[in-house]
């Protein structure tokens, strides 16, 4: 990494053109659409690709959890090499890594195949997303930092809102794999606009990265996460899964214990003192992980669960990410009218009431009413989200941004892959504990209404928060 609490700060020279904030923020969501758009339409797909790839839904949940740890081991070191190389030059060349990973996805003839390129695709996307971030908020004051989060999200939440009816009629029309092959004209646009609008940053010398501390923290992470995803499934041999989560909080422990000694570390410890930032980073994981049930449980409980098509899921899916952009201009007044305590705490609860109602579903249900109720979830998490990504760097320091970028990120995107870890294996212990095979309807309500408690046990942490914070 390139800064810690005291250590001198890499040169951060600044571009000899100041682009405007805005431009940038709409211009490097192009990664964030891209992201967003492939992991929703993935989503939508996974019932056609268990079937051709004859396994249970349920079990390829490995194909979205093994690209959300490929982008939670990676994260860390982007920081420094967007310090080391250049901003700009890292983010076009993960662009590239990430589109071209995609088209292997779209080529992968199995399980084994697909999972390697959706690996590859999270080096990309840990490179991509966290450098995007970095280039916008190296480019703002402080008091341009909420209208320019809000213009990051805004074009970056037309990729979940588009993601499910794209991936809903694309699966049914051409097959699943091209929901894959989607990024490769998104990711060219999305690269020529960055070469051609993006000021450069001049790499500076943030000194040898922690690559002990990177080992350690990948280690740990890969192997808790293997535990997690392969425990009482039968996919791997008995004891493996176990033996993977000791050793996962075992080099999770030795990378605590080395990130608190040196100078430069991997992962910023130091950076939790900073009040706001460790409340909106670790409560809002706990936040993030039952939330990050909803995308993957809702379009599999309509196509698994109601038998609806592909497509007929995708436009029901896609009711959250419309809620959540109708949001957006709120989401400004709102915290100023209310701070990011109150509006933290309130949004957690509502949130989680809007995170168990699909437990009430049932095929009986009209879609229209299904799609608003989903749409009314979908605002109050959406502000939420506004509110921790703001509230992450309120009060960091400029030359702190690349570490706490780097941190963020990785809390962040381990959070979805604990989600659908979460809701696999809430399904999986339903059906079991039921006595059948295949996850049926009630089996989805349980998965439902266990997120919605991981959701709601967020909120007394945000009371923790001054009643000022993030306005000072």
């Amino acid at each position: 990494m390139s800064d810690t609490g005291g250590a001198p700060p890499a040169p951060t020279t600044a571009p000899a053109k100041k682009a405007d904030p805005r431009m940038v923020a709409a211009i490097v969501a192009s990664a964030l659409f891209m992201q967003n758009l492939d992991s929703s339409a993935v989503a939508t797909a996974l019932p056609a690709m268990a079937r051709d790839l004859a396994v249970e839904p349920a079990r390829l949940g490995a194909a979205i959890t093994s690209y959300l740890v490929a982008l939670t081991v990676f994260i860390p070191v982007s920081g420094w090499v967007a310090d080391r190389f250049g901003a700009k030059r890292v983010f076009m060349t993960a662009i590239v890594v990430f589109t071209l990973a995609s088209v292997l996805c779209g080529r992968a003839t199995g399980v084994a195949k697909l999972i390697g390129a959706r690996v590859l695709q999270g080096v990309g996307g840990a490179m991509m997303v966290p450098v995007a971030r970095l280039l916008l908020l190296r480019q703002i004051r402080k008091e341009e930092m909420l209208s320019a989060m809000a213009w990051l999200t805004m074009p970056a939440m037309i990729g979940p809102i588009s993601g499910p009816p794209l991936g809903g009629f694309l699966t049914d029309a051409f097959g699943w794999q091209s929901v894959f092959l989607i990024n490769l004209p998104i990711g060219a646009l999305g690269l020529a606009l960055v070469a051609w609008k993006i000021p450069a940053i001049p790499p500076g010398s943030p000194g040898p990265p922690d690559r002990t501390g990177l080992f350690l923290i990948g280690a740990a992470l890969a192997l808790f996460m293997f535990g997690l995803e392969t425990i009482g499934r039968g996919v791997v041999p008995q004891g493996m899964p176990q033996a993977g989560l000791v050793l996962g909080l075992m080099f999770g422990w030795a990378a605590i214990r080395h990130c608190r000694r040196v100078e430069r570390p991997a992962l910023d410890l130091s950076l939790l003192k900073i009040h706001t930032f460790s409340q909106s980073t670790l409560a809002g994981t706990l936040f993030r992980v039952g939330a990050g049930t909803s995308p993957f449980l809702v379009p599999m409980l309509l196509q698994v669960g109601f038998g609806k098509s592909a497509s007929e899921a995708g436009l029901v899916s896609f009711a959250t990410a419309l809620g959540a952009l109708a949001m957006k201009p709120l989401a400004r007044p709102l915290l100023k009218r209310f701070g990011f305590r109150r509006a933290l705490i309130g949004a957690s609860l509502v949130a989680a009431v809007g995170v168990a109602l699909p437990a009430a579903f049932t095929p009986d249900w009209p879609l229209p009413l299904i799609f608003a109720l989903l749409a009314l979830g979908g605002l109050f998490r959406s502000l939420q989200f506004t509110a921790l990504n703001t509230l992450a760097f309120a009060d960091v320091p400029t030359a702190r941004l690349s570490a706490a970028t780097s941190f963020a990120g990785t809390a962040q995107q381990l959070a979805p892959a604990l989600g659908v870890v979460l809701a696999t294996t809430s399904l999986e212990v339903s059906a079991m504990l039921s006595g059948h095979h295949a996850p049926q309807v009630h089996d989805f309500a349980m998965a439902f209404l266990v997120a919605a408690v991981v959701v709601a046990a967020s909120a007394p942490f945000f009371a923790r928060l001054a009643p000022d914070a993030g306005r000072r």
